[in-house]
């Protein structure tokens, strides 16, 4: 279905704006997407918005993204640049916002032998690391990223623009550490955490698969107890002055070394 608004005090205008914040975003299990890129690598992946909304954009990737809207029976809205900036909250908007249905998975659902690797991550704060993560899961072939405890909403506006449309190859689950524990040891799983106490070289062990790769806090790091409950801790060589990488760094060095473990091994 297509249709126009140009009306600023439209309430479908209003009720997409309020979606930048967390509490509407988990009222109404939407979220927001902007661009081209990101709504194209959507739809590759299989997924197409609730809503899309334009402004007459005459891109071939715009074309291709309407007429994929309108054959699945989607809800596609012309409006203006002004309201498009208004939903979007940026002065020079993308051209294409769609809203999307949130696409968390329930840990217990998860196949853990469907891939090598799994990213769990411990109380991330910074979106953009979160999205980074995202495109690093999706780089490597990853199952996807476990967030657990109090981590940064991973479909804010800025953690899927970092995300770079790999929120949506990616599975994104969610869980309490001590539920995650007891959901991982029930089946196989190497749980390998990335730590400034110890001596292990990242490139010393043989990782197993499935390995799920747990990086912690960006300013704390794991906490003690959680480095436990590790089967492996591992950590990076650092020769300068630094004491630590980016978590989002750490994390793409510790996959693409998983990776290549398991390609040297055909």
């Amino acid at each position: 279905m297509s249709r126009e608004i140009t009306g600023f005090s439209n309430p479908l205008v209003k009720r997409v704006r309020s979606l930048r914040e967390k509490k509407f975003r988990k009222a109404e299990g939407l979220f927001l997407a902007e661009g081209l890129r990101i709504l194209t690598e959507a739809r590759d992946a299989g997924v197409l918005p609730e809503m899309l909304f334009h402004a007459g954009s005459d891109h071939p990737l715009a074309r291709a993204l309407i007429a994929a809207m309108e054959a699945a029976g989607g809800d596609v809205i012309e409006t203006t640049p002004d309201i498009l900036a208004k939903i979007s909250g940026k002065d020079n908007p993308q051209a294409v916002v769609g809203v999307y249905r949130d696409r968390l998975t329930p840990l217990d659902t998860i196949d853990r032998a469907s891939t090598d690797i799994w990213i769990v991550a411990q109380s991330l704060r910074d979106p953009g690391n979160l999205g980074t993560i995202l495109r690093t899961g999706d780089a490597v072939g990853a199952g996807g990223l476990i967030l657990i405890d109090d981590c940064v909403d991973p479909f804010s506006v800025e953690a899927v623009r970092a995300s770079m449309g790999a929120l949506f190859t990616q599975k994104i689950a969610t869980a309490r550490w001590d539920d995650f524990v007891a959901w991982l040891r029930k089946g196989p799983g190497q749980l390998v955490g990335t730590s400034l106490n110890t001596d292990k070289d990242y490139q010393e062990p043989d990782y197993q698969s499935p390995t799920f790769l747990l990086v912690g806090n960006e300013a704390q790091g794991l906490p003690e107890s959680y480095e436990a409950q590790c089967d492996l801790l591992v950590k990076m060589p650092m020769l300068g002055k630094a004491d630590s990488l980016n978590v989002a760094v750490a994390t793409a060095v510790m996959a693409y070394e998983i990776l290549n473990q398991k390609r040297r091994r055909g």
